[in-house]
């Protein structure tokens, strides 16, 4: 199905063996900041664990390997409203698959839903009921991946909701649809809910999120004025996660551009300030291969820095906060698309989810003991079974 708006394009993942070459070479050049009595990461990321892993990435890791596995599936570019959009789309196999997008957020990429697309797409390949297939769309957020070079300002999670409407009624041409997402990918979507309700099947999300989140005078403080409000062990959990998200979303949002340039030129600086987040957020009791790969960690590194994206990957905080999010109705609930919400309680932000979940019209909620923030990587299967509770009585 295709619609009327702007036409895509075919697109194959094809990084140039040259642009490779060129990363190793910096990777075994790297110059190497001194680190002491970091044994417990508590100044940042461990050197013990970031030298292998760079020596790894250098030497054995197959780039090219995980570019096929990419190739295995449909790629497109279209260009909306002078943004370039990159997805990876699925056709479903069942009597009544439903269009379904998948929004990751940061520092995912649109590969962080890898393990979902088969199950969503062709359940009874996977055990499933063919009942519950999708049509999978897995776009790149705008100035992530492949969604890239980014050259326009003010793109943001709403203004994102806004080119995904665009893309999957008058680019796809689908009447209705569903959406899921996570981190910023549950703020798209949660703004979707919100304002495109009548264009929604459903949606899902893996943590619930509150969308006025960056919409005051300093968005980047995070527990301003809030710690008063909680009891005394909530609030120390509190500045504990706090102290595990504050410096990247404040540096994001005031000084995207400076960042940039570190990053932009030291893949090392780069895969540290990635993986800081990915330990720090994850439910990995602080070995973050208990919750990715090696490889999964350099694949998310790599299309990073093949596609020149840190840069525009972090404006988007900035314009959270400049570009201010505002409600499109005020009505109750505020989300009024039928909603699924999972909870993961490994997810540092979760603690905070119990209170979020009323502004969602509810219609599937999963509670999960386990599991950090990034669930579509963590705890895949898991996420599909509630995708697919969410949506069964919805079709």
């Amino acid at each position: 199905m295709t619609g009327a708006g702007p036409q895509p394009q075919p697109f194959r993942v094809d990084i140039a063996g040259a642009v490779i070459d060129d990363l190793r070479d910096r990777l075994r050049r790297t110059r190497w900041a001194a680190d002491f009595a970091n044994d417990d990461w508590g100044y940042g990321v461990n050197a013990g664990y970031l030298r292998p892993l760079v020596e790894y990435w250098a030497e054995e890791f197959d780039w090219f390997a995980h570019q096929a596995a990419m190739n295995r599936f449909d790629h497109y570019r279209v260009v909306i409203d002078d943004v370039p959009v990159h997805y990876l789309r699925q056709p479903g196999k069942g009597p009544n698959p439903v269009p379904l997008i998948l929004t990751h957020g940061w520092p995912w990429t649109f590969w962080d839903y890898r393990d979902l697309i088969g199950p969503l797409s062709d359940p009874a390949a996977f055990g499933g009921d063919p009942a519950d297939a999708f049509e999978v769309i897995v776009p790149s957020l705008p100035g992530f991946g492949f969604s890239t070079p980014l050259r326009k300002t003010g793109l943001n999670f709403w203004t994102t909701a806004d080119l995904w409407q665009t893309l999957m009624t008058q680019v796809l041409g689908f009447p209705r649809y569903a959406a899921q997402g996570g981190d910023w990918g549950a703020m798209v979507t949660t703004q979707l809910g919100h304002k495109y309700a009548d264009s929604l099947i459903g949606i899902q999300v893996s943590a619930p999120m509150t969308l006025g989140a960056f919409s005051s005078d300093r968005p980047y403080a995070l527990l301003d004025g809030q710690l008063d409000k909680m009891p005394a062990d909530m609030a120390a959990h509190a500045i504990a996660v706090e102290r595990r998200i504050a410096s990247h979303v404040t540096t994001h949002m005031l000084d995207p551009q400076t960042l940039a340039y570190a990053m932009h030129d030291s893949p090392v600086g780069m895969l540290a300030w990635l993986l800081e987040r990915l330990r720090a957020w994850s439910d990995c009791d602080g070995d973050v291969e208990r919750a990715f790969s090696r490889d999964d960690i350099l694949t998310k590194a790599t299309l990073y820095w093949v596609t020149e994206s840190f840069g525009t990957t972090v404006r988007y905080y900035a314009e959270a906060g400049r570009h201010r999010w505002t409600p499109s109705h005020d009505r109750q609930p505020m989300v009024e698309a039928p909603s699924g919400v999972s909870l993961f309680r490994k997810d540092g932000a979760g603690l905070f989810g119990d209170a979020l979940v009323p502004i969602y019209n509810v219609h599937h909620l999963a509670d999960h003991p386990s599991g950090g923030h990034f669930a579509a990587a963590e705890q895949p299967e898991v996420l599909v079974e509630d995708i697919r509770a969410t949506f069964r009585t919805l079709r």
